[in-house]
């Protein structure tokens, strides 16, 4: 099942047409209230969220549904009219899983549906991850470095996972950027040495481990080496 958070009717209509000609179950909210009462009938395989919205702004509701246990690993792809970068990147971190500016084609619509469901539906991931002092617990959604707690973002939170979750290997930008925010990015890479740097930071002396691969990307050193 897939639910359509769009107060525009029209567009709302065409994307659940779009989805269900594809084979899709689909169900539309033309506001947060109503899609919040579907949730407590049952979580959706993924959600199509608009960010202009009344009540509530898809931003918010976002967050919200990141903060909770039951929600928090639900995919979903942000929609909005907004085409500026930072933007993007708000979306991005607050916990969207891909990003769709309109206008957008249908055939642009289904092929995100199809590669986020797919990976949603191939990840096998390991709740808890431990590399030397660095440990991530995906059911909590917390980390610790050198046993105190580190406070992440959500897009740094999947950065890290990512790298923990393939360690010692040199993983290029554009690698890190179709895995962890899902999307083939259409930028540049500088928003994975962003929160590279940031990460880094906020991990302390443990931030070392994340070693910088020249001319490829980057790499998480063996923490016995």
């Amino acid at each position: 099942m897939i639910h359509v958070v769009e107060d525009d009717a029209g567009v709302r209509e065409l994307e659940l047409y779009t989805l269900r000609t594809a084979g899709y179950e689909a169900a539309g909210f033309g506001e947060p209230a109503e899609f919040r009462r579907a949730l407590q009938e049952g979580l959706p395989d993924l959600v199509i969220l608009d960010v202009m919205l009344p009540g509530e702004d898809g931003m918010s509701l976002l967050r919200a549904l990141r903060h909770d246990a039951r929600t928090r690993r639900v995919p979903v792809i942000l929609v909005t009219a907004r085409d500026a970068e930072m933007d993007k990147v708000n979306g991005l971190d607050a916990g969207a899983d891909d990003y769709l500016t309109k206008p957008f084609g249908v055939m642009e619509l289904l092929a995100r549906v199809r590669a986020l469901l797919r990976r949603s539906g191939e990840e096998k991931a390991e709740d808890v991850l431990t590399h030397g002092p660095i440990v991530l617990d995906r059911l909590r959604h917390r980390v610790t470095a050198e046993g105190a707690e580190v406070v992440l973002t959500h897009m740094e939170f999947e950065l890290l996972a990512f790298l923990m979750a393939h360690p010692g290997q040199a993983l290029t930008r554009e690698v890190l950027l179709d895995d962890v925010w899902g999307m083939a990015y259409a930028g540049d890479t500088r928003t994975v040495d962003v929160h590279i740097r940031t990460l880094r930071q906020k991990l302390g002396s443990s931030g070392s481990l994340i070693a910088t691969v020249r001319g490829v990307g980057y790499r998480l050193e063996d923490a016995h080496a």
